[in-house]
Formats: C-alpha cells, structure tokens, sequence
C-alpha cells in the first residue's frame, strides 16, 4: 500500500523520475529466434512462438535481465515487467492461455 512516506513519492518531490523504455525493442534487437522463444520448457509446443516477447521470462530470463540492466544503467529509476502481452487474449495466438499466469509470474 502506497504511503505518503514511500520512498518513491519521496523521490518524485525532489525530481522527475525516469522510466524504462520499449522492451520489445530492444527484444527485437536481439534477433532470437525460435528456439529461445521455447526453451525446454516449450520445446513441444503446438504452435511458433516466436514474437510472443513474454514468454521469455520463462524461456530466456537471462535476456530479459539483461535488458532491464541495460534500462537501470542508463539511468532509468524503475523498470516495467515483461507483461505487454500477457494476457489470455493476446496469448491465445500463440495457444498459450494456460500459460499466462506462470508468464506474469515470472516477469
């Protein structure tokens, strides 16, 4: 629960605060391909994965870290999920619905 006291309402006295920009910008960038989007834990799959950037909290961690550092040491104070698309809607292209809790999870 937010408090008048909370360090970023603190902050946001004192300066602007800086946020993170686009993560599947930068996702792109990378060029992955299929098999980072399934990792082992997707590896049977019914359908591509490929361009679903939220799967890989579960699949690349690594990547998605990485990304978010990138955003901190460039000076952003806070940081988004990996949630854009997370949701059983947008999932169901690529047949993940079930998935969606376990993808929000680990964002």
């Amino acid at each position: 629960m937010a408090t008048k006291n909370h360090p970023i309402r603190a902050a946001l006295r004192d300066r602007i605060l800086i946020m993170d920009g686009g993560m599947g910008t930068l996702i792109q960038a990378r060029e992955l391909g299929e098999d980072d989007y399934r990792g082992e834990t997707f590896a049977d799959h019914s359908h591509p994965l490929e361009g679903a950037h939220d799967v890989l909290s579960i699949t690349r961690p690594d990547v998605i870290e990485e990304i978010h550092c990138e955003y901190l040491e460039a000076g952003a104070d806070t940081i988004g999920t990996n949630t854009f698309n997370a949701t059983s809607i947008a999932m169901a292209d690529y047949a993940m619905e079930e998935h969606v809790f376990a993808i929000n999870q680990a964002a």
